[in-house]
């Protein structure tokens, strides 16, 4: 249902059962899927590709230009999955040469005033609370949960499943299954809620904890550690999972538990 007082490009592509309310833009080389609802003074830019079942609050700008000065107005998208929500807001930039795209996963909720920047690839059943903010370049794995003022530093990853308390600067790598909290951020604990819900047994549960005791809480150094969690500890997904993070991080990953004087 396209509303009289709402711009539709005659090149983008919508499906017949969008609902896009008065006062929306939709520029040129825009693809949205069926089920979508686009509330009143959104602005869906060039290179937008949204998939169904999507819900787009009002003032939300999607796939606006990169704020990045190397940006040469080359051809890039940004990728947005189904049943995601955003809310009221929310500015996500399409992607520069890097990776040419910036991609939103499946059943995402991104809240009110977030930002996400060019680059970054979010993966599926995430959270991002209000006015959260991606700089550019950032990874982000499935069931990620950003508390509310949550500030991320370019190329950082964030592993599956880890929850980062609000308020937080983002710094360092954030390894898979973690809570991460206090100033600077630390590891405080796995996210053993978020697992329970999402299924894992106890005995999973005890195993992600006894390898994340060897990494933060025995003082050995990440190469140590890694070592002896290869040698000691039962090859499993999440075993593997956490190690080939800690082999990948390019930024390091975030320190144990820091206590100030």
């Amino acid at each position: 249902m396209n509303q009289p007082l709402a711009y539709v490009h005659p090149g983008a592509k919508i499906a017949k059962n969008v609902v896009i309310e008065p006062f929306t833009t939709i520029h040129n080389n825009v693809i949205i899927g069926e089920g979508t609802w686009i509330g009143s003074n959104v602005t869906i830019m060039e290179g937008a590709r949204i998939g169904k079942n999507c819900n787009i609050f009002p003032g939300a700008v999607i796939s606006a230009v990169p704020q990045d000065l190397k940006y040469n107005d080359e051809d890039t998208t940004t990728e947005i999955g189904d049943n995601v929500t955003i809310r009221e807001c929310v500015t996500i930039n399409r992607g520069t040469t890097d990776k040419m795209k910036t991609v939103i996963g499946n059943n995402c909720l991104i809240m009110a005033y977030c930002h996400i920047a060019h680059d970054c690839i979010v993966g599926n059943n995430c959270i991002f609370s209000n006015n959260s903010t991606l700089a550019g370049h950032i990874t982000v794995g499935d069931y990620v949960v950003l508390a509310g003022m949550t500030a991320v530093h370019q190329f950082v990853s964030i592993g599956n499943h880890a929850f980062v308390t609000g308020g937080s600067l983002v710094r360092k790598d954030v390894p898979p299954f973690v809570k991460a909290a206090r100033e600077p951020l630390s590891y405080v604990g796995i996210n053993s809620v978020g697992l329970r819900r999402r299924g894992y047994t106890t005995e999973k549960i005890r195993e992600i904890q006894d390898i994340f005791r060897i990494l933060y809480q025995k003082n050995f150094n990440n190469a140590q550690a890694a070592e002896i969690i290869e040698a000691e500890m039962e090859a499993t997904p999440e075993r593997d999972e956490i190690l080939q993070f800690i082999k990948n991080s390019h930024r390091g990953i975030m320190k144990g538990y820091f206590k100030s004087n």
